[in-house]
């Protein structure tokens, strides 16, 4: 007597899917049936959204070749001045990097920066140690580095918000990626605010000290990037006892690091 096989309903009964069993496949799709315009609105953020990110890099990209003539915190001083009654005539020179004195670029890499050469945009050691002291100081301090406030002062307005920092982070990434070390230095050192409706390095060399920045002393480019943190208050011309402290060290860290030889890690 043959003894019937038994039947492996695991094998043979159909699985249902996730979906089926939920229903909430069906049912969003049948919502979106219903509201045709959820569709549109959708198709639309996401054309926006490619757009956006098209012209984003485009601009980057272009940036890398030509000069930076405007950022939008030189317009915001401009009309600033201008509603105050006051001469709006802004101070600025685009130099190309090798027409720079290497002791300025040296200068704010030893006070800004000096993991410049290393990181990827963003110094996280340095960020968390700004968290561990703000938790003590009154006036809080940033930890912002070369590329983070180039991607701020070229590509954004100013003022604070998350969406700012979003795309602060998403430029400085950008940047990073497509202009390299050089570049962003170079941008820098031609758009950085160093006094009262001044900005660049070159701007600043002939207004304060009669030459070019291609001859800037060790000790005359460590006073600029003295007074980069705030350089409405600090004066390069008149420097109060503050700037002069903090000059001399930033010329010691200059010498720390090995002088112009660090440059060549850029």
């Amino acid at each position: 007597m043959n003894t019937p096989r038994p039947v492996n309903r695991l094998r043979s009964s159909t699985p249902r899917s996730a979906s089926s069993r939920s229903g909430r496949a069906p049912r969003v799709s049948s919502y979106l049936r219903q509201r045709p315009w959820l569709e549109r609105i959708g198709r639309f953020v996401a054309k926006f959204v490619l757009l956006a990110l098209l012209i984003s890099v485009g601009w980057v990209i272009l940036l890398k070749y030509l000069p930076v003539s405007f950022t939008p915190l030189m317009i915001s001083r401009k009309l600033e001045a201008s509603s105050n009654d006051q001469d709006s005539k802004l101070y600025k020179d685009w130099t190309p990097y090798e027409e720079i004195s290497k002791e300025m670029a040296l200068a704010v890499i030893a006070s800004e920066d000096q993991a410049f050469p290393t990181h990827w945009g963003f110094d996280f050691d340095e960020i968390q140690d700004a968290i561990k002291e703000n938790q003590r100081r009154k006036r809080p301090r940033g930890a912002s580095t070369i590329s983070q406030q180039v991607a701020k002062n070229v590509f954004l307005w100013n003022g604070r918000s998350y969406i700012r920092k979003g795309l602060e982070v998403y430029f400085t990434f950008l940047i990073e990626l497509i202009w390299g070390k050089e570049r962003i230095l170079e941008v820098y050192l031609n758009v950085a605010e160093t006094g009262p409706l001044t900005f660049g390095v070159e701007a600043a060399s002939r207004r304060y000290y009669g030459h070019s920045a291609q001859y800037l002393t060790r000790t005359e480019a460590a006073r600029i990037a003295a007074v980069l943190p705030n350089p409405r208050l600090f004066s390069i011309k008149k420097p109060s006892a503050y700037t002069q402290r903090r000059t001399r060290q930033i010329a010691r860290q200059m010498r720390y690091l090995g002088g112009q030889s660090y440059l060549k890690k850029l």
